[in-house]
């Protein structure tokens, strides 16, 4: 039953429907939509066009059908209307006949459509909102069960200095939390309710949108008919934070993919996250993560999309938008999936202790120790830069660390070198220095950690 066809004296071509028919996705929205059906009822019939016996009527229908949508028993797949709107119309039809059909009165698919969708986002978006605080957990989980444990840390995938893996955890948390913060944000500026703004000029019906708002859990209507029906930016919002949620967890998995691997073997990952190979029997592969990883383009691929969509739409709805959808409904539910699957990551992750501090040890990490030592000394910066730089290079050639060298090897470059070098060259010293704000110092980080416990137990975002 098309809501158009009495214009038409034919019918719509197999081709047609099969690119413009829109049930196939858009029964995801079915809940959202007779929600907004039975709120409609009650603010046309509070505007005189149905009785209070006929909008009781239709509201029962309604919400028995509400109760089949959320079970999952409405049979999407036996229908042959065009989209949800229509397959919700022509099942109340086939229950209360001409009555159903007062429903539509003031009302357009383009203001319908517009409140279904902002209803799933926000629905959505508190569900993912929680999804992430999981996974903010998992990391300050694994921080606490493993607070002094000391890794390298990397720049340009080089050892650069050695931190605490709480450390580097919190790091992840850190990026987390502007992600939740994003959904608030989001949530907050979509709080908007499109319904009552008919096709695109609003309606002739008295209809209370202040109050229609309130019954469908917004804080007030959106101000202007034209935006309403032909916004998508909180579709966009939604798409940003996904993929920006997206980039952190891969840049996540990337680093575990790395710690995990023979030539870091930081980690181990449990058995319920991995995969073997079908060649090579000791295999023992990363593919949560790599999966994790290669998603992320996915779903910034669903960005950009709508994003190249809607650029060149004028005011107010065009049936580009019907593109809305799709990718905004796989890109919710694979940040959704990588979310779950990072804090089973997280939560089988068992540490490598020795072989993080070896590592730690290895690579001249503490050659910035040793300049500020110089520095401490009295030498300028640059110039105890310069002298490190050469410590270095004789360590090297001797296949030596920094601090197997002998006192008179140092002072061979500086006799300002004493005794008192030796424990400055000791790991525990190069990370426990760093105590200022923010630091990998064990006070900074434990400091750290702990306001995040309290925060969870708080039920804070941020």
């Amino acid at each position: 039953m098309a809501l158009w066809g009495g214009r038409f004296e034919g019918g719509s071509s197999a081709m047609f429907r099969r690119v413009n028919d829109s049930l196939p996705f858009d029964q995801q929205l079915a809940s959202q939509d007779i929600r907004g059906s039975i709120v409609w009822s009650r603010a046309i019939a509070r505007a005189g066009v149905l009785t209070a016996e006929e909008q009781q009527r239709l509201e029962q229908a309604l919400e028995a059908m509400l109760v089949k949508a959320e079970a999952g028993q409405l049979d999407f797949a036996a229908s042959q209307e065009e989209d949800i709107h229509s397959f919700v119309e022509a099942a109340l039809t086939e229950e209360l006949g001409d009555l159903a059909r007062k429903l539509h009165t003031g009302r357009s698919r383009n203001d319908q459509v517009a409140t279904d969708f902002r209803l799933w986002v926000k629905e959505h978006a508190q569900a993912l909102a929680q999804d992430l605080q999981q996974l903010r957990k998992a990391l300050v989980q694994s921080a606490q069960r493993h607070q002094t444990v000391i890794m390298p840390g990397y720049t340009h995938l080089q050892r650069a200095q050695p931190v605490r893996y709480p450390h580097w955890c919190l790091a992840y948390v850190e990026m987390i939390k502007r992600d939740i913060s994003r959904v608030q944000d989001l949530l907050k500026r979509m709080d908007q309710c499109p319904l009552g703004s008919g096709a695109l000029a609003g309606t002739v019906y008295e209809v209370d949108r202040v109050q229609i708002a309130k019954d469908l859990g917004f804080t007030e209507p959106c101000r202007n008919s034209l935006d309403a029906v032909s916004d998508r930016d909180y579709v966009l919002e939604l798409l940003f934070v996904a993929s920006s949620s997206m980039m952190h967890l891969s840049r996540l998995a990337e680093d575990m993919i790395f710690f995990n691997s023979g030539e870091a073997g930081f980690l181990r990952l449990g058995d319920g996250v991995t995969s073997g190979s079908s060649l090579m029997p000791q295999k023992k592969n990363p593919d949560a993560l790599e999966l994790m990883r290669g998603k992320c383009g996915r779903v910034f691929g669903s960005l950009q999309a709508l994003l190249v969509t809607m650029k060149g739409l004028p005011l107010a709805y065009n049936k580009d938008m019907q593109e809305d959808k799709e990718g905004a409904f796989d890109a919710v539910n694979q940040w959704h999936i990588c979310l779950m699957i990072a804090c089973e990551v997280i939560d089988s992750v068992e540490l490598n202790s020795e072989r993080c501090a070896q590592a730690a040890r290895e690579g001249y990490a503490n050659a910035t120790e040793l300049a500020d030592y110089l520095v401490a000394k009295g030498i300028p910066f640059r110039t105890a830069h310069e002298i490190a730089g050469q410590v270095v290079l004789s360590a090297l050639a001797k296949s030596k660390a920094i601090e197997q060298l002998s006192l008179a090897e140092l002072q061979e470059f500086s006799e300002l070198i004493q005794e008192d070098v030796y424990p400055v060259l000791q790991l525990e010293y190069l990370v426990n220095k760093r105590s200022i704000l923010g630091g990998t110092g064990e006070k900074p980080v434990l400091d750290a950690l702990r306001q995040e416990l309290e925060a969870i137990a708080a039920g804070q975002d941020r």
